[in-house]
C-alpha cells in the first residue's frame, strides 16, 4: 500500500495543472474513490481535494517567484478567475500573488511521501464475515459530525425511543448480531472531516420489509464485513479502534471499503462504570 500511495503522489504532481479529479486519482490506485479518500484522510490528515489545493498552491508560488504573470498562474493551476485565484492564494499564503515577486518570498507545501514507520506495535483482532442482504431498522437523524467524546444528540436521539418502538424492534429483529446497533452513514464531509452532519440511527438488522412505530429503514446488499471486537472505556477505546482501522489495518490488509453503513453494537458491563464491549462492522471487498 505504501507504494501505491507514493506512486499516486507521483502521479498528482505530473498531472497537478490539469483537471484531476478524484475518481481519475482511485481509478490509477486501483481501488474505489470512496475507500482511498478514507485512507488518505487518516494518514494525513488532510482531504485529498485540500492536499491537490495546497500543492497547486504552492507550485504556483513558485512560478509567481520566477516572474511568470499572475493571469498565467492562475489559468495554469485551473482557476476559472483571476479574482478566485487572487483569494485562494491570499487565504492561504496571506499575500496577494502580485506581492510574491515584489517581496522574493513565499509559502511552500512540499509534496508528501510515505514511509514505513514502525512505532510500537499491538494487535487488532477481527474476523471476515459474508451477510445476505438485510435492513436496518430503527429511529434515526441529522446530527453533528464528532471524531470524539459522547455525542449529546445521539444520546437524545437513545433517549427518545419509546417502549413500542422498543417491542417492535425486539420483534423484527432476526439477523446477528442480535443486538441494538448504531448505524452512520449520508455524511456532508464522506467522513473525512469533523464538520457538517451524517445521519444516524439506532435499531437492528432485520430481513423484514414492513415495520410499524415510525421506524425507518435502511437497506444494505449482500456483502463481506470486517469485524472488530474491542473492549475498555467507553467511547474512547471504540473511537481509537475505528481510528486504528482506517489509518492501520486497511492500509496494510487485502481489502478495501464498501460504500454501505458501517455499524457498531456497545454492551455496557454492570460491574464497571463507563466500560464496554463491543464490535465495529465495516463492509469490506478484497483486493484483485
Amino acid at each position: 500500500m505504501v507504494k501505491t500511495l507514493n506512486h499516486i503522489i507521483e502521479f498528482i504532481e505530473v498531472h497537478l495543472c490539469e483537471d484531476l479529479t478524484l475518481e481519475m486519482i482511485a481509478h490509477e490506485a486501483g481501488v474505489s474513490d470512496f475507500h482511498f479518500r478514507k485512507i488518505f484522510f487518516f494518514l494525513t490528515g488532510s482531504t485529498l481535494s485540500e492536499y491537490i489545493r495546497m500543492r497547486r498552491l504552492s507550485e504556483a508560488g513558485n512560478d509567481l517567484l520566477s516572474g511568470m504573470k499572475v493571469t498565467d498562474v492562475a489559468f495554469k493551476y485551473g482557476y476559472e478567475s483571476l479574482d478566485g485565484f487572487t483569494r485562494s492564494f491570499r487565504t492561504w499564503s496571506t499575500m496577494l500573488p502580485s506581492d510574491v515577486y515584489k517581496t522574493r518570498t513565499c509559502t511552500s507545501y512540499p509534496k508528501i511521501s510515505f514511509t514505513i514507520s514502525v512505532a510500537g506495535g499491538f494487535t487488532m483482532h477481527y474476523r471476515i464475515e459474508e451477510k445476505p442482504a438485510f435492513n436496518f431498522a430503527g429511529v434515526s437523524k441529522r446530527v453533528p459530525m464528532q471524531f470524539e467524546g459522547v455525542n449529546q444528540q445521539i444520546v437524545e436521539l437513545a433517549q427518545s425511543i419509546t417502549e413500542k418502538q422498543r417491542e417492535e424492534l425486539h420483534r423484527i429483529q432476526n439477523i446477528e448480531p442480535r443486538k441494538v446497533v448504531n448505524a452512520s452513514y449520508e455524511a456532508d464531509a464522506c467522513f473525512v472531516k469533523e464538520e457538517g452532519e451524517l445521519t444516524h440511527l439506532i435499531g437492528v438488522l432485520t430481513t423484514e420489509t414492513h415495520v410499524g412505530e415510525n421506524l425507518q429503514l435502511v437497506s444494505v446488499p449482500a456483502l463481506f464485513w470486517a469485524v472488530f471486537p474491542n473492549e475498555g472505556p467507553f467511547p474512547e477505546t471504540l473511537q481509537q479502534t475505528m481510528a486504528n482501522i482506517y489509518a492501520h489495518w486497511l492500509p496494510s490488509s487485502n481489502y478495501e471499503l464498501v460504500n454501505a453503513p458501517s455499524f457498531s453494537w456497545t454492551v455496557f458491563d454492570e460491574n464497571r462504570s463507563g466500560y464496554a464491549k463491543s464490535e465495529i462492522w465495516v463492509p469490506v471487498k478484497a483486493l484483485h
